[in-house]
């Protein structure tokens, strides 16, 4: 053997050394960098890139990380950050992976919301101003045959089912203790007049997906499966049921932080994957329109359009609009079309009041560290 080809080999085996002792260290702080460890697991359509060579300011990611690796809380999960169809980068916090499963909550919504986009497109339900009435039999004729899906879609069913008043008879909690859940979304009394006043309702979300279920006779799972997460390459995943029988179309699907990226992008691509049409173009486009304004009632959104969210951000002296998907504790799908960037986070920040904000903080960041 050569001189030279033997300091080759030693070369060679210095650099995996010294890249065996970052990866094993930063591991053991909890950080996974998506370069470093899980790059070659990419899903089949993303290419592979870095945040230099996709116009982000490594430094500042860098940053980032250090200050989620020293957080006490410990309870931050997963990012995930696309670029023009490419996986720029990703890291995994407090024990998860690229391969764990999450509870992204109410992000849930916006996914159930996407599922009657493609009952509709596919014929199983006609309009979103059909009233419920027509896929929800025996529905009480109490001011219920008014609700229209789309009142449902953006939050304004009018029934009394506030989530962010505990003495509401439709709060989450009381469904969460029903032993049939439709019987007890049935017995909710009507407020207001349908379309006409916003609140925070994941029974809208629920009677939703029921609507999904009934027009389809499939359980919302099984149609996802089939429509929208086999044709995006979500193959693992796991959607809770409860009394009788019925999926939580409000909440608790468990998916990757990769899977929930996936789906930022399938919005930010028009409702495109790899030359197929997945989810009507104007469906994409109603979703991120500003339908109902909720500002006054929401600190991290402007606007609520088929239980999508759209805010205006400001970076410098710039105004950048995201469209993103929220769960409680902090698990968002912010898609950004201006920058053709996707950020996913997961977060186990359950019931707290800083989830939110963390995640905010975590997208202005990046949106301060991506050049035009």
């Amino acid at each position: 053997m050569s001189n030279s080809t033997i300091e080759n080999d030693v070369s060679v085996r210095f650099r995996l050394l010294n890249s065996f002792l970052l990866f094993y260290s930063i591991a053991l702080a909890g950080l996974l960098p998506a370069h470093a460890a899980a790059a070659a697991q990419a899903p089949a359509p993303w290419q592979i890139s870095t945040p230099a060579k996709s116009g982000l300011d490594e430094t500042r990611l860098a940053s980032l990380y250090v200050s989620i690796r020293d957080d006490p809380r410990h309870d931050l999960k997963g990012i995930v950050i696309l670029r023009d169809g490419k996986l720029v980068d990703e890291a995994y916090f407090n024990g998860d992976g690229p391969g764990t499963l999450h509870d992204i909550r109410s992000a849930t919504k916006s996914i159930t919301a996407t599922l009657m986009g493609i009952a509709i497109q596919r014929r199983f339900i006609h309009s979103v101003d059909d009233p419920i009435a027509m896929y929800l039999p025996g529905l009480p004729r109490d001011g219920k045959q008014d609700i229209r899906i789309r009142d449902l879609l953006n939050m304004r069913s009018g029934l009394d089912a506030n989530d962010e008043d505990p003495s509401s008879p439709g709060d989450e909690d009381n469904l969460d203790r029903s032993t049939d859940w439709m019987k007890t979304a049935y017995e909710i009394p009507m407020k207001t007049r349908p379309g006409t006043q916003y609140q925070y309702c994941s029974l809208d979300a629920f009677l939703t997906g029921a609507i999904v279920e009934n027009a389809t006779r499939m359980p919302l799972d099984q149609f996802a499966k089939k429509n929208l997460f086999g044709p995006i390459g979500i193959k693992e995943f796991e959607w809770r049921h409860v009394p009788v029988n019925r999926t939580t179309g409000q909440g608790n699907l468990k998916i990757t932080a990769r899977d929930a990226a996936a789906i930022g992008e399938l919005f930010l691509n028009g409702g495109r994957v790899q030359g197929r049409q997945v989810i009507p173009a104007d469906w994409v486009r109603t979703s991120m329109e500003s339908q109902v304004s909720i500002s006054s009632s929401d600190p991290y959104a402007d606007h609520y359009s088929f239980m999508w969210y759209t805010k205006t951000e400001f970076t410098g002296d710039r105004q950048i609009t995201v469209h993103f998907a929220s769960g409680n504790g902090g698990n968002k799908i912010y898609v950004v079309p201006s920058l053709h960037m996707v950020i996913a986070i997961t977060s186990s920040a359950y019931s707290t009041n800083y989830g939110q904000r963390r995640s905010q903080d975590i997208l202005l960041a990046m949106l301060a560290a991506a050049h035009p």
